[in-house]
């Protein structure tokens, strides 16, 4: 039974299950033992011919792997690196960087189903060159340059980022898969492995406490599991001197002081406000740790037992699915529900806690014989999927669909027309502020989708440049109020900050009612916007009402309009637009008075973060109510 989580609620768990006020030496299980994972000389697991990691997985690794073998290494360079501070690029270097992770975890999988020395000579090498990396950290969040001057790390004063989360706990995970192995091919590797890990990544999380992921400052966001589930690995595994045992137990408990910031934070309904792709690296995060720790207190420590946000945290996911390929995106997400995801933690924690709809939602993306994951989503995520029993022998199942959602912490509401089918209209209405996490200024936004697909859609993410998280953020068209199926009053968008946000809102039986005149400046002279949108009968209702103030300034009153942003190919006539949406879903029709003007607007996309999701373009209708008090937009299935 979950309990009022508080502050503290690992803290709090660890107290009323073992009775103690923090972490102990002797709570955790020993080093070799204390990760979920069977070391490679379990050749009943990962035999190529009759272990039972999934075989599927082991020889798309191996054959991927065998390609590798002779090839150059990717390599990153000092002038890749500095980029970020010559034209704002950082998708160069991070490209080399995660190349680099990739191959070396293909590589330790291959020696762990074979034994072949030549896969532990290329995981030795790329061990080697990870600690040879003059830094771990990914250049966009390096403090080097605000610390030091320095366009490149300094190597004396490390920063201590996602990156260098992410390589420490793979270096972990290789080092319990692959230890005696390297031990015997390599001796030596493995203590500089350990050096290298106490430098960049242990001394500084103990030394300083002005990293913003700690959450601090009350800002908690994804960050903050990231890297402490990643810290939390290396700590169980590396800190395994005969002189560390209470250094290993004060490291944990020092994730375990982080994680609960991350805890505390997360609401009743589990809902995260960086949408459904973050949720993957941010409460996704915190499941996976609640989990190392049950492992490492040899299941003693259950945090998902007792801590009742995290269990509702399950159900995000599949509570914003419109269908097999497609997602409500928000905030700086893509629409796609994309395939390179830890399925098996959702799967594992749903079953955990009972909840069926969620399990099923993991459950549909699985494909016998094929790999059951990949090492994009990171080398401790592929090797727990492919030795987790439960997940190689799962069956695909429908995914839930659910009629209707109303997550009240985010305000986001979603109404199908269907429950448990993406056939037909669903409708999406967001309310909020804008100073959420990946933000953008999107109160009020309605997404509808035909038969699963987005048509009027939240555009979502571009790759990410210097420009994305600095002070020019809102000056990208895809963060701005100007590109959201939201008004533009009197030529002015929603402004940033969390005083900017939706006020008075009402959950419908089949839609949400919410005003929007607090998400723009008072320069406007707007009074009240109220905006109901419903989907009942077969048939989508978006009605606005609004009232504006006496235009006093000098010259013309600036036109307000209220937009539509479009996937598809758009026909505009008088009083209607006609979509023929992608994936050859069922045409839609949106109609307004006749006497409204209405014009149109193409956005190329050559970004193709955007393009692989929308295609090369978007359209946006803007609809010229100047003037007016109200504007009702139907929006209905044009069959054939």
């Amino acid at each position: 039974m979950a309990v009022n989580q508080g502050s503290e609620p690992l803290r709090a768990a660890i107290t009323a299950q073992l009775g103690v006020a923090g972490v102990r030496a002797d709570l955790l299980l020993p080093a070799d033992r204390a990760l979920a994972c069977p070391p490679a000389t379990h050749r009943s697991v990962w035999s190529l011919d009759g272990g039972s990691a999934d075989r599927p997985t082991l020889r798309d690794q191996v054959e991927r792997a065998t390609g590798d073998l002779g090839r150059p290494w990717p390599l990153p360079l000092a002038s890749t690196a500095a980029r970020l501070h010559r034209d704002g690029d950082r998708s160069g270097h991070e490209a080399l960087v995660f190349a680099r992770q990739r191959r070396l975890s293909r590589a330790a999988v291959a020696a762990a189903a074979t034994g072949d020395p030549r896969f532990v000579d290329e995981v030795a090498d790329g061990v080697w060159q990870l600690c040879e990396q003059s830094s771990w950290c990914w250049p966009a969040h390096d403090d080097s340059r605000a610390r030091h001057g320095a366009v490149l790390p300094v190597v004396t004063d490390p920063c201590l980022d996602l990156g260098a989360g992410e390589v420490v706990a793979q270096l972990a995970w290789i080092d319990h898969l692959l230890g005696s192995a390297l031990q015997d091919a390599y001796p030596g590797l493995r203590d500089r492995v350990r050096h290298e890990a106490g430098v960049r990544v242990f001394a500084p999380f103990a030394a300083r406490q002005d990293w913003h992921w700690l959450g601090l400052d009350g800002d908690v966001h994804n960050w903050n599991p990231w890297i402490h589930s990643n810290l939390l690995i290396a700590a169980l595994r590396l800190l395994d001197g005969p002189d560390e045992a209470d250094a290993r137990a004060r490291v944990v408990d020092q994730v375990v002081t982080g994680l609960d910031r991350y805890l505390a934070a997360l609401p009743p309904d589990g809902a995260i406000d960086e949408g459904y792709h973050y949720w993957w690296n941010g409460a996704c995060r915190a499941l996976e740790a609640v989990d190392a720790l049950r492992h490492a207190t040899a299941g003693r420590l259950d945090g998902l037992a007792s801590i009742s946000s995290l269990q509702a945290t399950v159900a995000f996911p599949h509570q914003l699915q419109l269908s097999d390929s497609w997602v409500l995106n928000l905030a700086d997400g893509s629409a796609r529900v994309g395939d390179d995801v830890p399925w098996d933690v959702l799967h594992r924690a749903a079953r955990r806690v009972r909840l069926a709809e969620a399990a099923a939602f993991a459950a549909s993306r699985r494909q016998p014989g094929r790999p059951v994951a990949h090492e994009s989503s990171g080398l401790g995520r592929l090797l727990g999927a492919i030795t987790d029993p439960d997940w190689v022998a799962t069956k695909p199942l429908p995914a839930p669909l659910p009629g209707e959602v109303w997550l009240e912490s985010i305000q986001v509401r979603l109404v199908r027309e269907h429950a448990g089918s993406a056939t037909g209209l669903a409708l999406a209405v967001k309310g909020g502020h804008n100073d959420e996490h990946h933000n953008h200024n999107d109160v009020g936004e309605v997404v509808v989708a035909s038969d699963g697909v987005p048509v009027l859609v939240d555009a979502g993410r571009p790759t990410y440049t210097a420009a994305t998280f600095g002070p020019g953020r809102y000056d990208l068209w895809m963060m701005q109020s100007g590109w959201h199926n939201v008004p533009l009053v009197r030529q002015a968008m929603q402004a940033q900050g969390r005083e900017f946000r939706a006020t008075g809102v009402e959950p419908l039986p089949d839609g949400l009612a919410l005003d929007l005149a607090s998400a723009y400046p008072s320069s406007t002279g707007i009074a009240s916007w109220r905006r109901v949108a419903r989907l009942a009968g077969g048939e989508i209702s978006i009605h606005d009402s609004w009232q504006l103030e006496p235009w006093r300034a000098e010259g013309a009153e600036p036109a307000t309009s209220v937009q539509f942003l479009i996937a598809g190919e758009v026909r505009v006539s008088p009083g209607r637009i006609d979509v023929r949406p992608l994936a050859g879903a069922t045409p839609l029709r949106l109609e307004w008075p006749v006497d409204i003007p209405v014009s149109s607007c193409l956005r190329p996309l050559d970004d193709p973060m955007l393009s692989t999701v929308w295609g090369d373009r978007l359209t946006r209708i803007e609809l010229d109510v100047t003037g007016r008090r109200e504007l009702l937009v139907a929006v209905r299935k044009v069959l054939p």
